[in-house]
């Protein structure tokens, strides 16, 4: 982000069937405000609009193809008016090889937009032609014919994201099987394996957030093995999910009434993750307060 403008600004291209929709997703998810098939006389004004948004748009991606027909003519000179203008935009140009590029659009029984009435390697053939100019003077080329979805996302992560976008982010959601399972958790457990403080006469008005239940809860036998080893496992599923780009994980904790024993656990354990490097945390008690 240059200190003149406030904003960062990048223009994604390249070839059809070359990856530009999975850029596209991969940056929104990195915080990126995406704009797709944006015409080339309009991306001045669209940065304009961000830049004066007062922080709330720091970061304008948009995503050009050849289905803007003025392209040629007007991509080269709007870039040159955003580097004037202080924004220095970085151009990230995706291609493939033709063969990769027949495959896939063959496996998705597509046209090239360019295709006409030809061949479909005609269509590629005109718009690698088309594009030449503006690959040479791209910022960043990524191959990728021999690369997966997620091997992209992690190219793009490295080159567009922050420390803090790729973060995988965790959601820790204490809830009562009284009120049924959280339909958006990835992992479930169940903490009713441990005593009840709700039979305990002077705990029962209390919940997991008060001390005195939180000590209780967290002193029982198994809890802390339990919080050790769950954490452990965490670990190695938050490598696996951030290898595979998966950055959003909740975990729910599950009791009677999801007023103590959950409440206590979720807040240990989001406590001990938030420790850890790569991972942001919240907690949501989704049934506190129910009774």
């Amino acid at each position: 982000m240059t200190e003149e403008s406030g904003i960062e600004v990048a223009v994604v291209s390249g070839l059809s069937g070359a990856g530009r929709s999975t850029a596209a997703k991969c940056l929104e998810d990195l915080g990126w405000f995406v704009v797709d098939n944006l015409p080339p006389e309009l991306i001045a004004t669209m940065v304009e609009l961000g830049a004066r948004s007062s922080g709330a748009i720091t970061r304008v991606a948009v995503v050009m193809d050849v289905r803007s027909r003025a392209f040629t003519e007007d991509l080269g000179a709007v870039i040159k008016d955003l580097d004037a203008r202080g924004y220095k935009p970085k151009v990230l140009f995706l291609e493939a090889t033709d063969e990769v590029l027949i495959r896939r659009f063959e496996g998705v029984r597509r046209s090239h937009p360019l295709q006409g009435e030809g061949r479909l390697a005609d269509g590629i053939a005109a718009e690698r032609s088309l594009l030449s100019r503006l690959r040479s003077e791209a910022d960043l080329v990524l191959d990728t014919s021999n690369l997966s979805v997620h091997q992209l996302r992690s190219k793009i992560e490295d080159a567009f994201g922050t420390e803090a976008s790729t973060r995988t982010r965790v959601t820790v959601l204490s809830f009562g099987y009284k009120y049924g399972l959280p339909m958006d958790a990835d992992l479930v457990m169940d903490c009713r394996f441990l005593p009840n403080p709700f039979w305990i006469p002077e705990l029962r008005e209390f919940n997991g957030l008060d001390d005195e239940v939180r000590n209780y809860v967290l002193g029982q036998e198994g809890a802390e093995e339990f919080l050790q080893s769950y954490q452990q496992l965490l670990r190695l599923v938050g490598a696996g999910y951030h290898r595979e780009g998966k950055r959003y994980l909740t975990l729910a904790l599950g009791c009677t009434g999801g007023k103590h024993r959950s409440v206590a656990l979720t807040e240990e354990l989001a406590r001990r993750l938030a420790e850890d490097d790569g991972m942001m945390v919240k907690t949501v008690h989704r049934d506190l307060g129910r009774e």
